[in-house]
């Protein structure tokens, strides 16, 4: 194929995506009103709860077994590469750019965190479909397209929600607790009164007291001091791990697409259900059948929410332009390029198998923009929820040229 079939093969899945991802900002309008704040909410409710479940669980439960699982083991480290190298990435952002407290972990978590579900169910059908592909037979590549796209969605949900999640939540209460010590009175006041001479003198007490306690014999009998030590130190320990967990909103990690996943993994996994649900002779392949159908319903949702979503980007904020840039160079530039070393890599020494869409799918990982959740992680903390809508504006627009131009030389890197 020549460099023009493979820019136009790669161009149209994002042309499509574009056209969507409009008519969701049109109907999002406030004189048109018929995909408002409410009615996206419901709807992002019914992919969030339905239909992503839906489409995860019936993918992987068609494709995954375990002769497919030893081939597809080396994903789920790719996707953590990019997790890492992006946070690298992100926190050099923060630095260079001087960006304020409660938006580090917002720039954090935009480079660290790509689209990594929804935007390969988009493009790898499409590309899949289309004439001047590189994959082959078009059902063959859509079966284990959509196979890679939903892995991919339900391991970068675990790791988003496991990471991102408390990366955006520890710098939204440090920026938090900032504010309150240096602008609350009584702050000001405690910490005067913290240092007071009474209180210096109450402390100097009590260490003479336990001067005199030391050289009169201990009060207590030492083994029964240490064994106060003890349970002390580990009721700390339950507690800090009790703290860990709740933190962690292991609700979150458990998500929907997380438990369809889990489900899509046994059914293809244990042959005995394999055989009751999967297949045209099943007896139980309604089953399957209605999945499919619910989940196709996930793809125009999503790509209609993101749209109305991006218009409140375009009313700005006082966000800084060089920390928009330097996520566009992030993930449109940087971490491409470190993914085509990676994935060659890995493809070198034999941790990836040869199988050209498998390889498109791992290098597409590197660049997607950023993932639409983080948006609703800020909605949850009240940091930078303007910010993260004006960043997802300028990171989608330019997805359609970027995606485009690097969908184009992963085909050609791969065919």
């Amino acid at each position: 194929m020549g460099l023009l079939d493979l820019f136009i093969t790669s161009s149209i899945p994002v042309l499509k995506v574009l056209l969507v991802t409009g008519l969701g900002s049109y109907l999002a309008l406030d004189r048109i009103d018929i995909l408002g704040d409410d009615a996206r909410k419901h709807l992002n409710n019914i992919v969030f709860f339905v239909f992503n479940p839906a489409l995860v669980s019936s993918n992987l439960a068609k494709t995954i077994t375990y002769e497919s699982m030893l081939k597809l083991w080396f994903m789920p480290f790719n996707i953590l590469i990019t997790f890492i190298i992006g946070s690298v990435l992100g926190w050099v952002v923060t630095q260079i750019t001087s960006a304020p407290p409660h938006l580090r972990g917002l720039i954090i978590g935009c480079c660290a965190a790509g689209n990594l579900g929804n935007m390969l169910l988009i493009i790898i059908p499409a590309v899949c479909k289309e004439k001047g592909s590189p994959f082959g037979n078009p059902d063959v590549c859509h079966t284990h397209g959509m196979a890679y796209a939903s892995l991919s969605l339900a391991i970068g949900a675990i790791y988003l929600w496991l990471y991102v999640y408390n990366i955006v939540r520890v710098s939204s209460s440090r920026s938090s607790t900032i504010v309150e010590l240096s602008d609350s009175p009584m702050s000001r006041s405690s910490r005067q009164n913290s240092s007071s001479p009474f209180e210096r003198s109450s402390t100097e007490s009590l260490l003479s007291l336990r001067a005199e306690d030391h050289e009169n014999g201990p009060a207590l009998p030492q083994d029964r001091f240490e064994n106060k030590l003890q349970a002390s130190a580990s009721d700390k320990i339950k507690q800090q791990l009790v703290t860990l967990f709740e933190k962690m909103n292991l609700k979150r990690l458990f998500a929907p697409s997380t438990i369809g996943a889990i489900a899509g993994f046994v059914i293809g996994l244990v042959p005995q259900i394999r055989k009751l649900i999967i297949g045209d002779v099943a007896p139980l392949h309604v089953i399957q059948d209605t999945a499919l159908l619910i989940g196709d319903g996930a793809i125009p949702a999503v790509t209609l929410i993101m749209g109305g979503n991006l218009l409140k980007g375009l009313k700005g904020s006082e966000i800084k332009k060089s920390i928009i840039l330097s996520i566009l160079i992030v993930r449109y530039l940087a971490l491409p390029l470190i993914g085509i070393v990676i994935v060659k890599g890995a493809v070198r020494f034999g941790l990836v198998h040869d199988d050209p869409l498998y390889q498109f799918v791992l290098l597409l990982q590197f660049s997607l923009p950023p993932a639409m959740n983080i948006g609703t992680i800020t909605q949850l903390f009240g940091a930078g929820e303007s910010e993260c809508s004006v960043i997802m504006l300028w990171c989608y627009l330019l997805a359609s040229v970027a995606l485009t131009l690097w969908s184009t030389f992963f085909l050609w890197l791969v065919s």
